[in-house]
């Protein structure tokens, strides 16, 4: 199959590439810049100059390809403060890919999330987000709207990853953690510390982008979630002896304080399971868990290092 990938060069992009090239696939990726071309035809892959805003582009990219997998998002203007422009930006990008591969029952996958999806349980792949007109409830929206390209012609399929997609290299949730304990002398959680985030390391959820751009049916919701939920006071701990820094409890009112941007995520309980991804796909994680990953100290090396071991 010609699989066009958008966030090609990303965290979980720079992992599905190979992941598809290794399984026969030829890939054709998505780049905004020099250096992300660069890196895409370097993983043996076919770089196409643009950004998400290029609906033409993509557009064209979907009806010259067997599948689509979207993984792009603007995250840098999301983290700025303008998260619904970030996720409705997404929704034309959606949409431009929706309408090119209508009628003809290629897959469609789009990358989602489960923070937040449901409280007091453990969240499953039968479970909806709500979708109330938020700001964050607009991504929430796009994922539902591509469920229902189903009934279009087209095998679409979301994947919800974890909210920690871990491994070497990683500069997302626990990077920030390890250098928010690094500035504050301190490895801290919230409260105390049970609330449990579900994991998943990069090279799993790769394998699972591409189990679902190759069978998965129409209309699927995938857990990239290799570990139901890991306690962020366990998380912290392990924090706490590499950079040997004390481990405390922040109180909930001062969370926000302590760790900026990142508190309303660490306060979450969002345990998840992949139970029905497995039964569907067969997915089944093989890469180390969270904690086993933290031990092996690469999120621990100077900040001026610029190589991970």
């Amino acid at each position: 199959m010609r699989i066009f990938v958008t966030g090609a060069s990303g965290w979980i992009g720079s992992a599905v590439v190979p992941e598809l090239i290794e399984a026969g696939h030829q890939v054709a990726g998505l780049a905004r810049s020099e250096a992300s071309a660069a890196a895409l035809t370097a993983a043996g892959a076919e770089a196409v100059r643009g950004t998400v805003d290029d609906l033409d582009v993509l557009r064209s990219e979907a009806a010259a390809s067997d599948g689509v997998i979207h993984l792009a998002f603007k995250h840098d203007i999301a983290f700025s403060g303008d998260f619904r422009g970030a996720a409705e930006a997404d929704r034309r990008a959606v949409d431009a890919f929706g309408d090119a591969l209508e009628g003809t029952g290629r897959p469609f996958v789009i990358a989602s999330g489960v923070a937040g999806l449901v409280t007091g349980r453990v969240a499953t792949e039968q479970d909806r987000p709500t979708v109330d007109g938020s700001p964050t409830s607009v991504r929430a929206a796009t994922s539902e709207a591509v469920l229902r390209l189903a009934s279009r012609g087209v095998r679409s399929s979301v994947v919800r990853l974890a909210p920690t997609c871990h491994g070497d290299g990683d500069n997302g949730f626990m990077a920030s953690l390890v250098a928010m304990a690094r500035e504050h002398g301190t490895s801290g959680y919230i409260g105390d510390g049970a609330n449990r985030w579900p994991a998943v390391h990069r090279l799993d959820a790769a394998r699972l982008f591409r189990l679902a751009v190759e069978k998965a049916p129409a209309g699927s919701v995938l857990h990239g979630i290799a570990e139901e939920g890991v306690a962020v006071r366990d998380i912290a701990e392990v924090i706490g002896r590499h950079l040997d820094v004390p481990v405390a409890s922040v109180a909930p009112e001062d969370a926000a304080e302590h760790f900026s941007w990142l508190g309303g995520f660490l306060s979450l309980d969002a345990p998840a399971s992949h139970a029905l991804t497995t039964e569907l796909l067969g997915w089944t994680p093989t890469r180390p868990g969270l904690l086993e990953d933290l031990e092996k100290g690469h999120y621990f090396a100077a900040p001026d290092s610029s190589a991970h071991a």
